[in-house]
């Protein structure tokens, strides 16, 4: 299994990772690159950024479900494409 399917899994079962929870967890280089690679397979990762009590913000990557309007806009560009 390569490390992204193993991100793949993780955001799957629900888990909220950061970059540098990617890195040390599944020895990842470049977090971005594999969110990146994901996005275009078609997975919506989305990035939420949270501030703790410190004002530390950390960028948190989730897996979700696209609005329409995101699939939408994407059809509009595989339409454009052609």
């Amino acid at each position: 299994m390569s490390k992204t399917d193993r991100i793949l899994e993780a955001l799957m079962g629900g888990d909220e990772l950061t970059a540098k929870q990617m890195k040390s967890r599944f020895s990842v280089g470049n977090p971005a690159e594999v969110v990146r690679q994901l996005r275009f397979q078609g997975f919506a990762v989305y990035t939420n950024a949270r501030t703790n009590s410190k004002g530390e913000t950390k960028n948190f990557y989730r897996l979700g479900t696209p609005s329409r309007a995101v699939v939408a806009a994407g059809y509009r560009a595989l339409a454009q494409a052609a």
